[in-house]
């Protein structure tokens, strides 16, 4: 489904993750995998790299830092001169974002939070899109949020940070559609990565998410969302951009996450 893609994989921590996930099923599809990762973090994602089926090189991107956009660009230019598909798999809030006070975080960490979990959802399409532009055919942008008509407890800011990066993909898929560059949202239900254990009520969203779906929900497996979003990379996909892909295994809509606000 991949064969002969050229993906770029952000986010990547452990082999638990999202990110890494969908980087071992787009290797066993046939794609070309490079990873990204920062900092004393980068040691971490290394050694997780050497775990996918072929060991996948590791560049330098720290989204608060805007000039390491341009100089991926031109890395994956050096390297590749095309790429293909993108997967930006990136999120963070500081600790006073989330839990109970949240409304009382100051705007420097509500400002963390929009800029690493959305903003750097654009920065990372401006710059690779003359390497993503097509003539013929479509290239790949996919993020990661949770599903835009439930709410979780305690998620704070994190809540409206991934709002805006769905309604961002939407304006990014029409502004680029034009090159040829699809966009799209995978909004998926609880996995267990390091991300979520800063969240305080994952793991009783876990369970309540598990106990409502049709299909139930285990939120160890994170290729349950990396086969969707290996989907939307691909040319079966041709067609899609400027959605929202629920992966929540039949979740009801009309059923809030938790039962109360308190819980």
């Amino acid at each position: 489904m991949l064969a002969g893609k050229r993906i770029l994989v952000t986010g990547v921590l452990t082999n638990e993750s999202i990110a890494w996930s969908t980087a071992a099923m787009a290797q066993e599809l046939g794609a070309e995998v490079i990873l990204t990762s920062f900092g004393r973090a980068r040691r971490i994602t290394e050694r997780a790299s050497r775990m996918l089926p072929t060991e996948a090189e590791v560049l330098e991107l720290d989204v608060r830092e805007s000039d390491h956009f341009p100089a991926l660009a031109s890395e994956l230019e050096d390297r590749w001169g095309t790429v293909d598909g993108v997967l930006h798999a990136i999120a963070y809030a500081p600790p006073e974002a989330f839990g109970k006070d949240w409304l009382a975080a100051e705007w420097s960490a509500v400002a963390e939070a929009i800029r690493i979990s959305a903003f750097s959802f654009s920065e990372l399409t401006r710059a690779l899109a003359p390497l993503l532009e097509r003539e013929e055919g479509t290239s790949a942008l996919v993020t990661l949020a949770v599903e835009p008509d439930h709410w979780r407890p305690q998620y704070g800011w994190m809540g409206p940070s991934k709002a805006m990066l769905i309604s961002l993909t939407r304006y990014l898929a029409t502004s680029f559609g034009d090159r040829g560059i699809r966009a799209n949202v995978v909004a998926c239900g609880p996995i267990e990565t390091v991300g979520a254990q800063g969240v305080p009520t994952f793991e009783k969203s876990a369970e309540v998410y598990d106990s409502l779906t049709a299909l139930g929900w285990d939120p160890t497996d994170a290729g349950l969302v990396a086969g969707p979003i290996c989907f939307l990379l691909s040319d079966y996909a041709r067609g899609i951009t400027g959605a929202v892909l629920d992966v929540d295994a039949g979740f009801p809509q009309f059923e809030p996450l938790v039962a109360s606000p308190a819980q």
